[in-house]
């Protein structure tokens, strides 16, 4: 079939970095986005459930999928607008989110080097609103193109009515009804530098970098998540597993004054933003493991397959840290993957 192509009862063990064995009732690949609204009406697929899957990286799969598993493999990137401040660029949603962000360096331009080593692909970038060592990706996102299956139309949504948040937005609170199909970025060619979270200043300065370029705090970056974070080609991991919880500045003073060393940052509408790592650790899980479920020794927050762990042992292990981090410091912990 042109454009696409089906497959049923299809496995996706190799289809989510926490390499759960499951399987989908379909699996629609699709080259060609203009072939969506024909596929969601193949009889086998029409009245179904639908899943978007890109690289399964923040995904917890907790069993069998009985529906579609729809997997963008477009690719393509473009750079339409140029100007003396900034460039226009749009990536298809099937490209790699790592190899964008490298490509884009490469260019000259600035913005995505906190963002580097993510995995996943471009279309599920603004659906988790992906973020890391300071940076959002909603910052530099200037329009989203997707189908929609309520209206059965492609539309272009600007920020705005992404409704992006921590680590969220309005495609991820209506999961089902967005296709992203590309994302155009606005890069621009300098900026101010995100220094000043999670030792990416101690790491420039390692480097004996004086006057850091966006280059030179990738390459910090890179350094920073290969020796903290555990490589998904080696161990079964879906990255941070939980989000830092937000708590109203009062409930922050008071467990930082209960836990010295607790680590606590200013957030918007005066909140504060806690380390949900420390949290984790300090309850003692980093390191604990049930069977092939475990939290990893490296970094507390990422949660792990030694093996052969199931959907259900994950999500039951994922359970325990968060009951535990509740009876210690009374904080609920979200996950930040998708778990279905």
């Amino acid at each position: 079939m042109g454009g696409f192509t089906l497959t049923f009862d299809a496995p996706l063990g190799g289809r989510n970095t926490l390499r759960v064995d499951a399987r989908a009732k379909l699996l629609a690949e699709v080259h060609d986005p203009l072939k969506i609204p024909g596929i969601l009406a193949y009889p086998a697929v029409k009245g179904g459930k639908v899943m978007v899957l890109g690289e399964g990286s923040n995904m917890l799969i907790k069993g069998d999928f009985d529906g579609t598993v729809l997997a963008m493999a477009n690719t393509g990137v473009e750079t339409f607008q140029r100007d003396d401040d900034r460039v226009l660029i749009r990536a298809a949603a099937g490209e790699r989110w790592d190899d964008f962000v490298r490509w884009s360096l490469g260019q000259g331009y600035a913005g995505l080097e906190n963002l580097i080593l993510i995995p996943g692909t471009v279309g599920a970038a603004p659906v988790q609103n992906i973020g890391a060592y300071g940076v959002e990706v909603a910052e530099f996102i200037d329009t989203v193109e997707a189908y929609d299956t309520h209206t059965g139309a492609f539309v272009v949504l600007d920020k705005a009515a992404c409704a992006f948040s921590y680590r969220d937005s309005g495609f991820k609170q209506q999961l089902g009804r967005w296709i992203v199909v590309a994302v155009t970025f606005a890069l621009p060619r300098e900026r101010s530098l995100s220094l000043d979270y999670a030792g990416i200043r101690e790491e420039v300065g390692k480097m004996g970098i004086t006057r850091p370029t966006p280059y030179h705090v990738a390459e910090a970056v890179v350094r920073l998540r290969s020796r903290k974070l555990p490589d998904p080609a080696v161990i079964g991991n879906a990255g941070s597993f939980f989000k830092n919880p937000v708590v109203g500045q009062a409930q922050a003073d008071a467990l930082a004054l209960a836990h010295p060393g607790l680590p606590v940052w200013p957030h918007a509408g005066g909140t504060a933003k806690i380390e949900a790592g420390w949290l984790i650790e300090a309850a003692g899980f980093k390191g604990r493991r049930e069977g092939d479920a475990g939290m990893s020794n490296r970094h507390a927050l990422v949660l792990v397959n030694h093996g052969k762990a199931t959907g259900p042992q994950l999500w039951a292990f994922a359970q325990q840290v968060i009951a535990g981090v509740q009876a210690k410091f009374g904080i609920v912990l979200e996950p930040e993957p998708l778990v279905v």
